[in-house]
């Protein structure tokens, strides 16, 4: 009797180029990096003497920074090299990682925080972003399109939880050698600048055929300008509310709802990440059957409901519970989102495109965490948790009312 051969699991989708494979490779090492300073911040900040609504006001700065950033190179992309803003982006990160191991006061940090790429979530809101997204598109096929973004957003959120569980390290160290908690807390974002480093290493290897195949259009967005704005708009609203429970946020109120330590936080934002990593493999899938919309829409709104009933959870396993129901699907309309927003613009507007629907995911959340900090400040029940939820279940609704007829060339006829 013949035994059924398993298809193993591809990295990458049939048709993907090599420059593909570099991209889905840095993403990783950022995410890894992103996934402990995220869980780090708060506790980094703490040491120094700051006080929760300082804490706020640094983690705004750096949505705030990133997204004036991310929108400068969305309207200059399109006449400059996309390699060479991947190669700066690396440096830049590189600085911002000794910035905060060796800046000390509010000042210097939130100037480092504004200007730098030190990312708050566990997602991706770096000016890396929206050039990785414009590239992407074009190193597979239309068909493997939204399995590739799939995979990008899987890279990500995986090493990002793995980043999470790494952050317990300094606690680690402090209580088994002599090195003090601030001093490896101070290592942890030298660390963050290596990988930096490691980033520009692997952007080096990109192929010239990741440049524009022809010459740019006088104006960065044309034919395809009321989509895209009428995007923005609904993703200004998920922006908005994220930033209420941005991961450093997060954990600032795990910390204080239930006194836990680094390492059991970054525990739990690990086994969350890995939920919402596996969870995004399926979005493919799902789409081919219901729909890019539908499947960001259909899958978002129960992950918001739990996310707004952890606030009212008595216990920390009944929390983390329903941190863990809402990580197997919160995540899933994230490539959905890309892919739709990359097939419904032209080639040459894909930069723009990127870059004004990811601006919001900065700019609209920068008010979050400080909102978040003063809440926290006044009351330890979870009121961020809960208006996020609210907020994000809106958008979810008005998301699909506005573009449930609005498809993809592969989902028409």
């Amino acid at each position: 009797m013949a035994i059924p051969r398993v298809r193993r699991f591809q990295i990458l989708p049939d048709g993907a180029s090599g420059d593909a494979a570099v991209l889905l490779r840095t993403r990783a090492v950022r995410a890894f990096g992103d996934g402990f300073v995220s869980v780090l911040l708060p506790l980094q900040l703490t040491t120094l003497g700051l006080t929760t609504a300082q804490i706020g006001f640094i983690v705004t700065a750096t949505l705030v920074g990133s997204a004036a950033l991310t929108l400068l190179i969305g309207l200059v992309a399109f006449r400059l090299g996309r390699k060479a803003l991947l190669l700066r982006a690396s440096i830049l990160m590189a600085i911002t990682g000794i910035g905060f191991a060796v800046a000390s006061d509010f000042w210097p940090l939130l100037v480092v925080a504004f200007v730098g790429t030190m990312n708050p979530s566990a997602g991706d809101v770096s000016i890396f972003l929206p050039t990785e997204q414009a590239l992407l598109p074009q190193t597979v096929t239309a068909e493997s399109r939204t399995a590739l973004f799939a995979r990008y957003s899987l890279m990500g959120t995986l090493l990002a939880a793995f980043g999470a569980l790494v952050a317990g390290f300094p606690e680690f160290l402090a209580h088994t050698t002599t090195i003090a908690l601030p001093r490896a807390l101070d290592l942890m974002f030298v660390l963050y600048s290596v990988l930096g480093l490691v980033s520009l290493w692997f952007y080096r290897s990109l192929s010239p055929a990741v440049e524009p195949a022809q010459k740019a259009a006088r104006a960065p967005l044309n034919e395809s300008k009321s989509i895209v704005y009428k995007l923005t708009a609904l993703f200004s609203l998920d922006s908005f509310a994220g930033g209420f429970v941005v991961q450093s946020m997060l954990a600032l109120w795990l910390f204080q709802r239930f006194d836990l330590s680094v390492a059991t936080t970054g525990t739990i934002f690990f086994w969350t990440g890995l939920l919402s990593a596996f969870s995004q493999l399926a979005a493919p899938k799902v789409a081919k059957k219901i729909g890019l919309i539908r499947t960001m829409a259909y899958t978002h709104i129960p992950a918001n409901i739990f996310l707004m009933l952890t606030p009212f959870m008595p216990t920390l396993p009944l929390a983390i519970m329903m941190l863990m129901l809402r990580s197997t699907m919160s995540a899933m309309d994230v490539p959905a989102r890309t892919s739709y927003v990359m097939a419904v613009v032209t080639p040459e507007e894909r930069p723009a495109a990127a870059s004004v629907t990811n601006v919001p995911r900065s700019l609209a959340s920068a008010a979050g965490p400080s909102l978040a900090g003063w809440m926290l400040s006044v009351s330890g029940f979870g009121w961020p948790l809960l208006i996020a939820g609210t907020l994000k279940v809106t958008y979810d609704l008005l998301l699909l009312k506005m573009f449930r007829n609005v498809r993809p060339p592969e989902e028409q006829g």
